[in-house]
Order: C-alpha cells, then structure tokens, then sequence
C-alpha cells in the first residue's frame, strides 16, 4: 500500500462517472493529495466534456482529455489483430489491449506534471488492476499506484452514494440503487459483467445488447463488402483507403447493422476465479474472418501454423497484462514479420450474425491453380512423386506395427 505521506500529486484514470468521482474526492480528502485527470477517448461513444465540468468542479487544475482513437487503433488493435489474437478460443481482448494504453498515458502524464502516482478505478477482483498495474511499472519502475478498491472502507453503493452525497458530489437517481450490471466501451467492444449477468445459465436480457442488433432482427438481404490488406492491416473498405480508427468503426457499423459480433463467455480470469461477460465485437469479428482469409493465399504453410501455435500465448500475454514484456514483444516481431506479403483484397457477405468469405484474392498469393487442377496440368506436379512421399512417412508407422503385431 503506498503511504500518504509520499504522494503530494496524483493522475487519476477518470471517467467522470460516480465511482471515479468519488476517489477523485476521495484522494484529496484522504490523501491531502492535488489530483490532475485524465479521460481517454477510447471511441466508447460518450460526450467526454462533462468530464471536464465535472473535475473543474471538484477543483482539479490540471484536466487531460485525449483523443487516442488511432494510436489505439494503429499501435495496440491492428498489431494484435496481426496474431488473430483470441483469448480461450473466442474473446477478441477487446478490454484487454486497452489498459496498456491508458497506463502508458497515466504515465506519461505523471512525467508531464510532476506527479509522484498514478490512480485507477479497477477493482481487487479483476483483471484490469493487475493490466494498468503491470503496465505502469513496466514503464516507469519507481512509479507509485494508488488503487482505492483496495485501499478504502466502502462496502457497498450506499456507502459510496454516503460519500458523495456529505462532499457535494452529484448523484443521478439512477446511481443511488445497484446497477443492473456494468459496462466497459472503447471502438474495439463493449463489456457487459455482473449483476443480472452473474448466472451463466440465464440469457442475458436484450436491453444489455448496445453495439448490434440481434441476428433475428438484422436484414433478411445480405451486405457484401470488400476489405484490402497491406502488411496484415486492414487499409480499404470498398476500395476506400481509411484511416486505422475509421476503417474500424466503419466495420463497427456494417456488423451492427447485420447483428455480428455477439459473444456470451464465461472466462478464467488472471486473478484466479471464473467470470461471466456479455461481449460485443462487431467490426473486430469482420476483421478477424478477412484477416485469416487473406493469410490463407499469402501465408506460407509452416509461416502460418506456427503462428496459430503462438497465438494462445500470445492472446494470455494480453489478457493478463503483459503488453510491455519482453516476450509480449518477441513475438510480435516474429508475427509482424510473417506479415510481410499479407496484401489483398477480401470479399465478405454479411448476413444475420454471420461472416461469410467469398472470396480473396493477392498480387503475393501462394494459391496456384496450375498445381491443384484436377485437369491436365503440363507437368507441374508429378503425381508419380507422391508414392515415395508416403512410403518414407509411413516407415516409422510400419515398423510400430510390425513390432505390435498388427
């Protein structure tokens, strides 16, 4: 625990909302400490201005508001989208890649301002304490972080509301009772996890849905679009070049509309214990489809399956925390790398949940049609050639067999 006394100034991770309000409060009155701000536009699609009222009001001095939609986009999704990054075979670590981000600006700023620690609104249960955490230290070793979770007295909403109702902290009507669950948004998805979520064998109501329409509700005509590569990232919709953060909620907004990108997991997280969320990843779940098909004519054979053998190593790396770590960035050398020739195009048909491939095609493609034609194909494959192939490969089966007296 850091000691008060240490801690003259403070970044606090803010949203604006009740809880962050509260330990922004919380911080001056029980650390006697100056606290500078700093909201993030993630693209979770809040109007982030009464952040800025909201800190002014509590007399905060220093407000940091940024825009980091396409370093967010360009330097943390589409790196991870090069590895076909999954977590246990289908969360697209939407929450996950990005804490990194924001701890590296929370660090940032504490450089900037003279800071002595950096706050966060994670909680003891989870996984993001130990992200922002493992994050922050990566990045400055002797940084102090300040986690009221674990820190403070509060048991429950009533106490928090207590709080903020004896400091002249404005609290909604729809704050003063337990929320019905809670919700985490940037421009990759938005998470959904607790109260009446908790129960993995109950559907979760419709009203927790924000970023798609059901699969049943979507159009009953298909939408086909066509998305090109360079190096493995996306670049184009329709032959349209875009910028990183654009493309993505351009994609964000065809999944919507065709009801894609709906995950219901429950998930072993870092700290130990299982948890259940409700996803919604629509324009990520276009691009994971598109980016292996467009790997699947550029890609080498033993390029390919090595890298579906780093990725779950790859993806834990994410989802526990460790951006910043050596092996975190070994391996994403060796994938950027393998990314080299991923250039094309691919043609998607979007229909009622689903992403169907329907075609792809590339100047560096490996797919010939002179080596896999059932018709004449001039002597570029000797079928001939093929017997041997077997025979070595089955020696090693027939001598297993001979000893086993099969």
């Amino acid at each position: 625990m850091v000691q008060h006394r240490d801690v003259k100034k403070v970044v606090l991770a803010y949203s604006g909302g009740l809880d962050t309000s509260i330990i922004l409060k919380w911080l001056q009155t029980e650390y006697g400490a100056e606290v500078v701000t700093f909201t993030a536009d993630l693209g979770q699609g809040e109007e982030l201005e009464p952040a800025r009222k909201k800190a002014e009001m509590m007399g905060v001095k220093e407000i940091y508001i940024n825009d980091v939609r396409e370093e967010f986009c360009r330097d943390f999704v589409f790196p991870m989208f090069r590895a076909n990054a999954v977590y246990e075979g289908t969360y697209l670590l939407g929450t996950s890649i990005a804490r990194p981000l924001i701890s590296k600006r929370l660090v940032e700023i504490a450089h900037e301002t003279g800071a002595d620690a950096i706050a966060h609104g994670a909680t003891g249960k989870g996984n993001d304490q130990v992200r922002f955490e493992l994050s922050a230290y990566a990045l400055d070793p002797d940084i102090k972080v300040i986690a009221p979770w674990r820190e403070w007295e509060f048991k429950s909403r009533t106490d928090l509301v207590d709080f903020a109702e004896k400091n002249q902290i404005l609290v909604s009507k729809d704050k003063r009772g337990e929320a019905p669950f809670s919700v985490d948004a940037n421009l990759l998805h938005s998470s959904s996890e607790g109260k009446v979520l908790e129960d993995p064998d109950v559907a979760p109501p419709a009203y927790v849905f924000q970023r798609s329409v059901s699969p049943e509700d979507a159009p009953d005509k298909a939408t086909t679009i066509t998305i090109g590569f360079a190096k493995g990232d996306p670049v184009s919709i329709d032959g349209k070049t875009m910028k990183p953060h654009e493309l993505l909620a351009a994609l964000n907004d065809l999944g919507r509309d065709n009801g894609i990108g709906r995950l219901d997991l429950v998930e072993n997280r870092f700290v130990g214990m299982k948890s259940r969320g409700i996803y919604e990843t629509p324009g990520g779940t276009i691009l994971l489809v598109a980016h292996r098909a467009i790997e699947s004519i550029t890609l080498d054979r033993g390029a390919g399956h090595l890298k579906d053998e780093l990725m779950p190593r790859y993806a834990e790396l994410i989802y526990n925390g460790f951006w910043f770590s050596p092996e975190r960035e070994m391996l994403q050398a060796a994938i950027d790398h393998s990314q080299q020739h991923v250039e094309g195009t691919v043609t998607l048909k979007l229909y009622k949940g689903n992403v169907i491939v329907e075609g792809r095609a590339s100047p560096k493609s490996l797919y010939s049609d002179a080596l896999v034609t059932f018709e004449d194909d001039h002597g570029a494959y000797d079928q001939k050639d093929a017997a041997g192939f077997i025979r070595l490969n089955a020696l090693r089966l027939r001598t297993l067999a001979k000893r086993d007296g099969r």
